[in-house]
Formats: C-alpha cells, structure tokens, sequence
C-alpha cells in the first residue's frame, strides 16, 4: 500500500508539475489565467487523502507564485508578492495567502466532500461516477469563488484599476463574470475528468 501511494503521489506530482511549467496548466485569458492544474489535485484527494492532496495543492501554490513572478499578466500582483500590486511600487505579501491558501484548501476538501455525496446519493440510488462528477464541480466551483473572493477582497483598489471598475458593483459584476465563464467551464471540464479518471483510480487503491 506504501508502494502504491507513493507511487501515485509520485505521478500525480509530475502530472501538476508538467502542467504549471507548460502552456498546458495555465490558459492565457487577459487579466486572468485560467487553469487545469487543480483537476489531478482534485483526484489525488479523493484516491490518497487530504493529507497528501493538500500537499499537492501547496506545489499547485508554489508553480502559481512562479509563473506569475516569471510571466506576469495585469493580475499577477495578486499570486506573486515579487510583482507591484498596482497603483504602488511594491509587491504585497497577501499574494502568498490567495496563491497557496485556496490550492491547499482544494487539495483537502474534496476528499470529504466525496465522502459527503457519496453518503448523500446513497440514500437514494448509488451512483459513485456520479459523486465523482458532482465532487470535480463543486470542489472547482469552491477554487473559484475563495481564488477571486480573495482577490476583490484583499486588492479591491488594485483590482477595480486592473479591471477599469468605478464602483464596488462593477468589482461583483467582474467577478461574477470570471465565475460565470471561465469558472464553470473549468468545473465541467474538472467534473468530466475526475468522474473518468477516478473511479478505476479509487477502485485499485481500495485493493
């Protein structure tokens, strides 16, 4: 079993590391990036358990700090404190809190909120691919929302001059839009993924 979880850990990490330090893991999309790097990480908790998919979730942190520190986009001040939050000349260390803070978390809850619907589902017709799907969008769904919570919270200003925003409705229009676009079409593609990849997954480290 030792063998097996480390070896899982093992390819998971190269997964996620792959990602982060190709074009694959982050998708240029003007201010924002949007990213698959959470999806292994997802899976990983679900298979091996919140301890290690928060680990996972800190390397996810860790490559965001680094490639928003080496290719920065108007938002990179708000994952890298090397970057100068804008409107000043200094990066700030609240960067370090929204790039690793909600990756950990992604990383520890699914396993159980997996647990969680799996219980739910089972009281009426047991469908574990379904709880899969329904853990892969909703742990995406929770990445978004603490990811650009955190950042209309923490660097409102910044933000709003990022986004050409006059007023704290424009800022929640923002960010409703990034929810509404690129973060449900993340939570499909992580809910599709996770109810491929995970159950034969599940299957062999239940073995």
């Amino acid at each position: 079993m030792k063998i097996r979880e480390f070896t899982l850990t093992t390819t998971f990490l190269s997964i996620i590391l792959l990602f982060a330090l190709t074009p694959v893991g982050f998708i240029h999309l003007g201010v924002i990036k949007a990213t698959i790097i959470h999806i292994p990480i997802i899976i990983a908790s679900i298979i091996l358990g919140p301890k290690i998919g928060a680990f996972l979730g800190l390397v996810f942190g860790i490559t965001s700090i680094i490639t928003n520190t080496i290719a920065p986009t108007l938002l990179s001040f708000a994952f890298s404190p090397a970057i100068p939050v804008l409107g000043t000349s200094q990066g700030s260390f609240w960067a370090l809190f929204i790039a690793i803070v909600p990756r950990v978390l992604i990383g520890f809850i699914p396993y159980y909120m997996f647990k969680a619907v799996s219980k739910a589902l089972s009281k009426k017709k047991p469908n574990q691919k379904l709880a899969f799907f329904l853990t892969g969008l909703l742990s995406t769904f929770l990445h978004t929302f603490l990811v650009m919570g955190s950042i209309s919270l923490i660097f409102q200003d910044a933000y709003a001059q990022a986004i050409n925003a006059d007023s704290s409705s424009a800022i929640f229009k923002a960010v409703m839009t990034v929810f509404l676009t690129n973060g449900i079409t993340e939570a499909i593609i992580a809910a599709i993924v996770t109810s491929l990849v995970a159950p034969p997954l599940y299957k062999l480290s239940k073995k």
